[in-house]
């Protein structure tokens, strides 16, 4: 009732109160909800645009490859993301092209599924994070795409705030 906003950090769990509370919960209080929920990524960039936002940000030493939750990806947030990670100065953001990085939630561990969920992955996000060289840094929002990263390639992937995070200088830190 306040207004204030409703920050969350995993696509899945933030859009399940955008889109299905509205439709599962009908009413006024949802449709509130739908309207102030957002993510933090998409927080940060508006609060950029409207200058309420000056972050003293570290310079990025590394390149980042960026996989975007199938959630980001159907409700046009993908843009958000690669402007919260552009806020830290001279950080160069590739997007993989990517369907669906295969895990779907558990999908992934089921072992009728296992082969299917591996088989998407190796569609294109896969092998982009096997082809980027050490120091480049992965980045995916949700739980599940991280996991599937980690499962296929052995790398770890990190939500976009720890890199936000990682570029503060340590006095705004504490």
């Amino acid at each position: 009732d306040s207004g204030a906003p409703v920050i969350g950090l995993e696509p899945s769990c933030l859009f399940t109160l955008k889109d299905e509370f509205p439709a599962l919960l009908p009413g006024e209080d949802s449709e509130k909800l739908s309207q102030y929920a957002v993510l933090l990524e998409q927080y940060l960039v508006n609060e950029k645009k409207a200058r309420r936002l000056n972050l003293k940000l570290k310079k990025a030493t590394q390149p980042i490859i960026l996989h975007g939750h199938c959630h980001q990806k159907s409700f046009a947030a993908m843009e958000d993301v690669v402007g919260a990670l552009k806020l830290i100065p001279e950080a160069q953001v590739e997007t993989v092209q990517s369907s669906c990085c295969g895990m779907a939630g558990a999908y992934g561990y089921g072992t009728d599924t296992y082969e299917m969920s591996m088989a998407m992955g190796e569609l294109s996000l896969i092998p982009a994070v096997r082809e980027a060289n050490d120091k480049t840094r992965i980045v995916a929002d949700g739980f599940s795409c991280r996991h599937q990263i980690s499962d296929g390639t052995g790398r770890s992937a990190r939500h976009a705030v720890h890199l936000l995070d990682e570029a503060l200088p340590a006095s705004a830190r504490k």
